[in-house]
């Protein structure tokens, strides 16, 4: 079993930045498939990028690319979002997941199988 925990949202100002840390317990994750998604309130849970088990390749939704940056250190058993020049529709709560079935890029959330808890984001204008 794998446990995930994603730390390091809160509240910042549009054109603003914050780092997401998704950090996994109970089995390396250094074979696993990874993503971010995130939800706001009345919507679904969408996409928002995806990495490969090396890091060495990524993928995202067009409406983050070129401001945010996914990123992995397997030796840390961690997953990181940058996320810069937020804004006020990136509003939402950031989950993380791991899909232990493949090695590249998975953007569908139906794929994982294992979930965080969820982190909070709010950008304000």
């Amino acid at each position: 079993q794998v446990q995930l925990v994603e730390s390091g949202g809160g509240l910042v100002q549009a054109e603003g930045s914050l780092r997401l840390s998704c950090a996994a317990s109970g089995r390396t994750l250094s074979n696993y498939a990874m993503g971010w998604f995130r939800q706001a309130p009345g919507k679904e849970r969408e996409f928002v990028a995806a990495i490969s088990w090396s890091g060495s390749i990524t993928y995202y939704a067009d409406s983050v690319k070129g401001r945010f940056t996914i990123s992995r250190a397997n030796a840390k058993n961690t997953m990181y979002l940058q996320m810069n020049s937020l804004k006020p529709e990136d509003t939402a709560v950031y989950y993380c997941a791991a899909d232990p079935q493949r090695f590249g890029i998975v953007t569908q959330k139906e794929e994982y199988d294992y979930w965080g808890q969820g982190t909070q984001v709010t950008v304000s204008s």
